[in-house]
């Protein structure tokens, strides 16, 4: 998603989340079809998986969001030895009390990064399917809700192989979006470069001047007013074509699945209501099809040997889906 940040005001909630890209760009040069993609995962309430190379700001990118919602927000670094437990929290004896207690993990937060998310193996990856999908915690036969809103913002690097654990696909599944993080223009790489010049601290965002445009009573107001657009069964039925003309592709092996087609509904709403509109259009769902889908596909390996992608192949189903008037 490269479109640019662009709200229309005549909504208080509209408004206040139309700020944001003002404020993140004080200390995140460009990304702006990152952050309205994180935005929207906000309004759906789902999640965002990060990928781009190393160095383009996508930890900064989290916490310039989290301290413009003033949310909570925690990261984790994956590792090759990181437990389940030491993500989602575990029970503990305290011999002070001679009793067992939970101890928080740090997904209880409203933004939780998980930084490099694919250096950790399965075990500890599964650990986060019942806090994506459920929002809450099980342990020792008690369910401890997380707060509201939740994001997990998970990234990983697109170069690096070695030593990684791909994700299964029921967890892939369960990310609304996948977003690409590009490397900046030469421009904006000379932006970085002057600001860093001028003592520009990617650590200290109060020096920046990130300051609060909006909050959790902004968020719940504009989920209010996505729950209210509305969607032409023209386009509801233009949402399950392409879904499934996606599985009907000789280079997939595995397509878009029913959940796939929910969250491109749910992506297409959010994305009419940021760009000022009650209703969705058909050109709403091909802005959200990318992003909303590409994780979802799995290539043959005929087709990935021959450098096939999953971008290409939703151009290629979007070019041929009729497109309804």
């Amino acid at each position: 998603m490269t479109e640019p940040l662009t709200f229309e005001p005549a909504d208080p909630a509209r408004e206040a989340l139309g700020r944001l890209r003002t404020e993140v760009a004080k200390a995140v040069v460009g990304q702006d079809g990152v952050v309205a993609g994180l935005v929207i995962a906000l309004l759906c309430r789902g999640h965002v998986l990060l990928e781009g190379p190393p160095g383009v700001a996508k930890t900064l990118l989290v916490r310039s969001l989290s301290a413009a919602l003033e949310l909570d927000m925690k990261r984790v670094q994956f590792t090759p030895d990181l437990m389940p437990g030491d993500v989602t929290g575990s029970v503990i004896y305290d011999p002070r009390t001679t009793e067992f207690q939970f101890r928080p993990g740090p997904v209880f937060t409203n933004l939780l990064l998980a930084d490099e998310i694919n250096r950790t193996p399965p075990k500890t990856q599964s650990s986060l399917l019942e806090v994506m999908e459920e929002r809450q915690v099980s342990a020792d036969g008690v369910s401890r809700p997380l707060p509201d809103p939740f994001l997990v913002a998970a990234t990983q690097n697109p170069i690096e192989h070695e030593g990684t654990y791909p994700l299964p696909e029921a967890q892939v599944d369960r990310f609304l979006l996948k977003l690409t993080v590009p490397l900046p223009t030469r421009d904006e790489e000379l932006g970085v470069l002057r600001a860093h010049h001028a003592g520009f601290d990617p650590r200290d965002l109060r020096a920046v001047g990130i300051q609060r445009v909006a909050g959790a009573a902004d968020l719940a107001a504009a989920r209010e007013a996505v729950g209210k657009v509305t969607v032409a069964d023209v386009v509801m039925a233009y949402i399950v074509d392409v879904c499934r003309a996606t599985r009907a592709m000789p280079s997939v092996e595995l397509g878009a699945s029913p959940r796939g087609a929910t969250s491109l509904l749910a992506t297409s709403k959010a994305w009419a209501w940021l760009a000022g509109r009650d209703h969705v259009t058909p050109d709403d769902v091909k802005v959200m099809a990318r992003p909303t889908l590409r994780h979802r596909l799995r290539l043959t390996p005929e087709a990935e040997l021959e450098g096939v992608t999953a971008d290409a192949v939703l151009d290629s189903v979007l070019a041929t889906v009729p497109t309804p008037r």
